[in-house]
């Protein structure tokens, strides 16, 4: 069976060339079971990240079902799985702060446009091209952003004014707030995040994340604990899509996010294609770059407009994928089909699901994000070192697309040099 290098560049979705290949009952039998697994899997995660980026938890759901469905849809890759991603945690929270929900569903409807163009312009393969130390650099980065995001709830402190957007004004307010710290949280907390670990090492098939969330959603509502719940700080959740929506789109509010959009739609690039590119490693076969990302585009102007968040493809939930024997799209599609009946059936329940519990989540997405021995294998080198650390250092001070750009700046600046220099003299 061919790899489909061939077909690589081409403007067709994965799901066309399956179904014309001949798609049977025994493959439908595994998608299900594949879809399943990551269904759950996706359903506490989903709402960990829309709650960590400072929105209410249907947001993540949103995007999960509408993108989810349609990246696997449209895309260029047989086993991606899209949905929301920790990676954009720290750009969704900070849109949302400075331009509030609609700023946000104008900006991933923006960027969706973007990621569309940048396809159909055959662009895709150039995004592949991005240094390694600048990836490394940048998911390090946004995992240690996230985790100190994460320690608010985590220890269900009361900070007293807005929480800053910047890795050191925050740890300062978070270090003043240290007296006010619940040790009901905090047990909820850790306990989860060291249960998902636990369940990890004895037993990778299980589903710890859903587990952990609901033992303590348990344990929170049997012993009373004076923990802050979903129920509590956002209320009951909506029990199926709302109808279709336009953002307010204006010239100023454009002009305004446009920015932003340009940073949601790099690392909508950038994600998407190394988690098809992840796929490929996995599976031997190829993905259809550009096609992935018209069908990034796609999905994140539809997740918009049924207001959810910003959608990529994710590489955890990928991996469970073909860990779990999808063979298909059509794996992808039913997973955000099984999110939906989840809230369609059982969305009161998720209000009694602590927030601490969701931080627990995260805490594990931000030590699996981080590539840690990647990490300490770049310091080897100086060249690899320095873009490493200049991405790094910027995305914590700064934000991402100063760390991605730099890197990429200084990482293009020793390839020059490397082209430029004179051959050395034989001795």
């Amino acid at each position: 069976m061919p790899d489909g290098s061939a077909s690589a560049h081409l403007y067709r979705p994965k799901l066309a060339t399956v179904l014309a290949e001949g798609y049977n009952l025994g493959h439908l039998r595994r998608d299900v079971l594949a879809a399943l697994t990551v269904a759950i899997v996706a359903l506490p995660l989903s709402m960990a990240i829309a709650v960590a980026s400072g929105v209410s938890p249907e947001r993540g759901l949103y995007a999960a079902v509408i993108g989810g469905f349609l990246v696997s849809a449209l895309g260029g890759s047989r086993y991606q799985i899209g949905g929301p991603a920790g990676a954009f945690i720290v750009l969704v929270a900070a849109t949302v702060s400075k331009f509030g929900l609609e700023g946000l569903l104008l900006t991933v409807f923006l960027s969706g446009f973007m990621l569309s163009l940048i396809g159909l312009l055959r662009l895709g393969s150039l995004i592949r091209y991005i240094p390694h130390a600048v990836t490394v650099g940048f998911t390090c980065g946004i995992a240690v952003t996230i985790f100190a995001s994460q320690l608010k709830d985590l220890g269900g402190l009361k900070l007293p004014g807005a929480e800053p957007g910047h890795l050191l004004p925050k740890l300062a307010m978070l270090g003043q707030a240290l007296p006010t710290i619940s040790p009901a949280a905090l047990a909820i907390g850790v306990g989860s995040a060291a249960l998902i670990f636990l369940l990890r090492r004895i037993s990778p098939n299980w589903p710890g994340m859903l587990f952990a969330v609901i033992l303590a959603a348990l344990a929170a509502a049997l012993f009373g604990l004076p923990v802050e719940t979903i129920g509590s700080h956002f209320g009951r959740l909506p029990d199926g899509l709302p109808g279709p929506r336009l953002p307010s789109i204006s010239y100023a509010s454009v002009l305004e996010v446009l920015p932003a959009a340009l940073s949601f739609t790099l690392l909508g690039a950038v994600e998407s294609l190394l988690s098809a590119k992840v796929a490929d490693g996995m599976t031997g076969r190829k993905h259809r770059y550009n096609m992935e990302v018209v069908a990034q585009g796609v999905a994140n102007i539809a997740s918009a407009l049924f207001g959810g968040i910003s959608v990529t493809g994710t590489i955890a939930r990928t991996a469970t994928n073909i860990r779990a024997g999808a063979c298909s799209p059509v794996s992808g599609m039913l997973h955000a089909l099984f999110v939906l009946v989840f809230m369609l059936i059982a969305a009161p329940l998720a209000g009694f699901i602590p927030l601490s519990a969701l931080a627990g989540v995260l805490v594990v997405v931000c030590w699996n994000m981080a590539e840690k021995e990647e990490f300490l294998h770049l310091l080897h080198e100086w060249r690899g070192a320095s873009v490493l650390l200049a991405t790094f250092g910027l995305t914590l001070i700064e934000d991402l697309t100063f760390g991605i750009i730099a890197g990429c700046v200084l990482a293009a600046a020793f390839a020059i040099c490397d082209r430029v220099r004179p051959p050395a003299a034989p001795e």
